[in-house]
């Protein structure tokens, strides 16, 4: 029935209201004052009643749908264009099984043969516990369609562009890292080189010095003692300067050796890996007056050389620095191990310890460093601190990458 009042007590059941009451008149009203589409069908699916809007929506007036099948006029196809059979209607399942639904995946048709995107609810009419039909309600979502797919376009440039500045960045970043490899490289390879040419430079003009100096101090002790009542004799000061010269000349040498193993220890190229790490720990624990635990467990595990064994030195040593620059400690353990693959490295340290934020700050360079060699050879670094409870960094390194 239309829902002028007239026509709907012409297409109205008479067994569910009487067309001429007050109560069917205000249900017409309200039903037109909606601008949704409203329309109800019988058990045979044909219209019993629509609203303007509805039939507007279809293109129809709402006279020249009462009483025709709705799924045939207005649902009879899908998207696509293929037949769309009552039996798969879920408005008639709405009825038929007594159940109601809501679909927004789906075109219903209008007159001219033009299609457009609906959402739409059903639900079926009962009697007491008998259907009598089911009424739909049915919405236009051609705009919601057209800013649902202009956002979701939207979205995926968006995505693109975030994918491809992603990639400019990733690619951005390896070449950093390569950098900052080749820079490590390059840079022990310098250390390298100057090392040498101090000790085979300057360590020898060093030991030439001193010989010279001890050459004179002899000579000066086969001197003669001068007559009597000639000058005065001067030997014995000179022989106090040879050994003052000898002294100083001994303290450079230390020095240079000193500063020939902060280049390049020559324990990490003649003994190995593991030597060099044992000697650092015990060095370092001897200059900073800590009790060191060492612990080593690498019986039969191949023992790293190269860039990675010089990598992995490089971060025992700023894993020390950091305990002496920063923990306040009195003990420090340090834990070696390899096996199954893979070289772990911990130190742990009793000292004030930090909250991790303190290690990620963009002025960690220290921590970045090290993350940066061991990322460069398939490791990483792990770092457990807390206020009061002491740091313990952990390296992870596989030995067949190394």
């Amino acid at each position: 029935m239309s829902l002028s009042p007239p026509t709907a007590a012409a297409a109205a059941p008479s067994d569910l209201a009487d067309p001429g009451s007050a109560w069917t008149r205000q249900l017409g009203l309200l039903l037109e004052s909606t601008g949704e589409g409203i329309f109800g069908v019988g058990l045979d699916g044909h219209c019993v009643f629509i609203n303007r809007a509805g039939a507007a929506l279809l293109g129809y007036e709402a006279a020249e749908v009462l009483g025709r099948d709705m799924h045939a006029l207005t649902h009879h196809s899908y998207e696509d264009g293929s037949s769309y059979p009552d039996s798969a209607c879920p408005i008639f399942r709405a009825f038929r099984r007594g159940q109601p639904c809501r679909i927004d995946t789906e075109v219903f048709w209008r007159r001219d043969g033009s299609a457009f995107p609906v959402e739409y609810s059903s639900h079926p009419i009962l009697d007491g516990t008998k259907v009598r039909g089911a009424v739909i309600t049915f919405v236009d979502i051609t705009e919601r369609r057209r800013l649902t797919t202009a956002l979701q376009q939207s979205r995926d440039a968006l995505e693109q562009r975030v994918a491809a500045r992603t990639a400019e960045l990733t690619a951005a970043l390896q070449e950093l890292r390569a950098l900052s490899a080749w820079t490590d490289s390059v840079r022990e390879e310098e250390r390298t080189r100057i090392a040498r040419e101090v000790h085979d430079e300057l360590g020898s003009l060093l030991v030439a010095l001193k010989m010279d100096v001890a050459w004179l101090d002899k000579r000066l002790a086969e001197l003669p003692a001068p007559a009597a009542g000639s000058q005065q004799d001067l030997r014995p000061a000179m022989r106090h300067k040879c050994a003052g010269m000898t002294t100083l000349i001994e303290g450079a040498v230390d020095n240079v050796g000193r500063i020939i193993t902060d280049l390049r220890p020559s324990i990490l190229d003649h003994q190995g890996l593991w030597a060099a790490l044992e000697w650092q720990a015990h060095d370092f624990a001897q200059a900073a007056e800590l009790v060191l635990d060492w612990d080593l467990q690498v019986a039969g595990s191949p023992e790293p050389d190269g860039p990675a064994a010089t990598a992995v030195f490089r971060i025992f040593q700023e894993m020390l620095s950091n305990v002496a620059r920063h923990a306040r400690a009195r003990r420090v353990r340090v834990a070696i191990a390899a096996a199954a693959g893979a070289l772990t490295l911990s130190v742990e340290d009793d000292g004030v310890g930090a909250a991790l934020q303190a290690f990620e700050a963009p002025t960690s360079y220290g921590v970045r460093g090290m993350r940066e060699r061991a990322r460069h050879f398939g490791g990483t670094l792990a770092i457990d601190s807390r206020p009061g409870r002491g740091s313990r960094f952990r390296l992870c390194m596989p030995l067949q990458d190394a």
